[in-house]
């Protein structure tokens, strides 16, 4: 059952085309995407963002469900809580906490321990920019290259290469027709298990306050997969920043 709490970090990183006959370039790509996601005022408005629903992981033994909550605060702040039911796997309930506060990130694992997130997969968290990098990525210094046409499914797609200052390439997927994301792919070196391709994929996407977010989340890698489906998504709430930060040694978890 270790292994299936140090695989589960993948499913975290959590949270990034038209008709046109014509060659698109890198700019004009981005900012259909942005107009579809619903356009640089409404992205611009939102602070905050939290979502629960339900993850389901894929094990040797058989797939595994409970309870997800995940939130994000601009600029890059995120926390993700799993709990897991594996009882019928003879283990009981697992909690998997993931806290980045900006600059460092922390997991609280029932099951492997606690433990410093670092590498790549932390350079990834900084660049994961809420509500989305793509909003003002040269002010932060970050590049973006339009590759040749991939499908993402049946469906024919932009790609797009986002190149961070520092940390690990973002490929992301940009429908064609609706330029919504339809897929992320990312390579991050997990230490335990060498550097591992994480492809994400979006779907069942709904307007929240102007905004459209996937309900729909599933992510696949050599080592694992899970999928999440959201059931409810709030925009600019209060959050308590404690959520976010490493727990002092007799902080109640």
């Amino acid at each position: 059952m270790k292994t299936i709490s140090r695989r589960l970090f993948l499913v975290l990183l959590p949270l990034a085309c038209a008709r046109a006959a014509t060659a698109q370039t890198s700019d004009e790509v981005v900012e259909k995407y942005l107009v579809a996601l619903g356009g640089r005022e409404a992205l611009g408005k939102l602070k905050s963002r939290s979502m629960s629903g339900t993850i389901t992981v894929s094990t040797p033994g058989g797939d595994v469900s409970g309870p997800v909550e995940i939130i994000a605060e601009a600029p890059n702040k995120s926390r993700t809580l799993i709990k897991l039911d594996l009882s019928a796997l003879g283990v009981g309930q697992m909690t998997f906490d993931q806290r980045f506060n900006g600059t460092t990130g922390h997991v609280m694992d029932s099951l492997q321990g606690d433990r410093d997130i670092t590498g790549s997969q932390l350079e990834a968290m900084k660049n994961a920019i809420f509500p989305t990098p793509l909003l003002n990525y040269k002010e932060a210094g970050a590049t973006v290259e339009l590759a040749e046409k991939e499908k993402a499914g049946d469906r024919d797609a932009h790609v797009l290469v986002f190149k961070p200052k520092t940390g690990p390439v973002v490929r992301q997927f940009i429908d064609a027709e609706s330029f919504l994301p339809l897929k992320i792919v990312v390579k991050i070196d997990t230490g335990q298990f060498g550097e591992v391709e994480q492809t994400t994929e979006l779907s069942d996407y709904r307007v929240v306050d102007g905004v459209k977010v996937p309900f729909a989340v599933k992510t696949t890698s050599a080592v694992q997969k899970s999928s999440v489906v959201l059931s409810k998504v709030e925009h600019n709430t209060t959050i308590d920043e404690t959520l976010f930060a490493k727990p002092g040694p007799a902080k109640e978890r």
